[in-house]
């Protein structure tokens, strides 16, 4: 088995703003900073990692997370690749927009299926299947033969490109994909079986 654990960012500071933030770049707040933080010492104290690798999107929230864990499990040093293909969803016209100011523009249906459906996509920008055909073809050939090999991998990105992973990793369906939000700061953990081809996700 080959540990592989993904986590989304800290909260960002549009986050805190309730502002769509796609693939703009917007500092970790200082909650983002301490949640980062915490999922470094949850990491070191359930299953201290020796992690053979990380991978980031380009986006500085993403690699700043990434830095904070990998400086609580004492792991600064670890190679990291950093590619946009793991990069959050491009929101288009609603990056920088209030959530609330684009349910008043939009109307909240609207809005809800462009957050969480799989093929809305709002006005010049993408959606999750958008999202997923980028993740996916970089996580076959950068990520999965790391797994492959037998060694720990530790991913830390984005809301919708992790979404996007999900489907894959816990076989979840375009329709009930709408329904999952991962937290921010929140080490989600797998064991890779690579004689199956299987990840088991692993209780909190």
């Amino acid at each position: 088995m080959s540990l592989f654990v993904i986590v989304r960012h800290g909260q960002s500071q549009w986050n805190a703003e309730n502002r769509f933030t796609g693939a703009t770049n917007t500092p970790l707040t200082d909650l983002g900073r301490h949640e980062a933080r915490e999922a470094g010492k949850l990491l070191k104290a359930k299953q201290p990692p020796d992690f053979a690798i990380g991978f980031t999107s380009v986006l500085q929230r993403a690699i700043d997370t990434m830095d904070i864990i990998l400086d609580e499990i004492g792991q600064a040093n670890l190679p990291i690749e950093r590619n946009q293909a793991l990069n959050e969803r491009m929101y288009g016209d609603l990056q920088g927009m209030n959530k609330h100011e684009a349910e008043e523009r939009f109307g909240a249906d609207q809005v809800f299926r462009w957050r969480r459906g799989y093929a809305d996509k709002p006005p010049h920008g993408e959606s999750l299947a958008d999202t997923r055909a980028r993740v996916m073809p970089y996580f076959n050939q950068s990520i999965l033969p790391h797994l492959q090999a037998g060694q720990p991998v530790l991913v830390v990105a984005h809301g919708n490109s992790l979404r996007a992973l999900l489907m894959d990793l816990e076989n979840i369906s375009p329709e009930d994909i709408e329904k999952v939000e991962l937290a921010t700061g929140i080490p989600r953990q797998y064991d890779y079986d690579p004689k199956t081809g299987t990840f088991h996700l692993l209780p909190v």
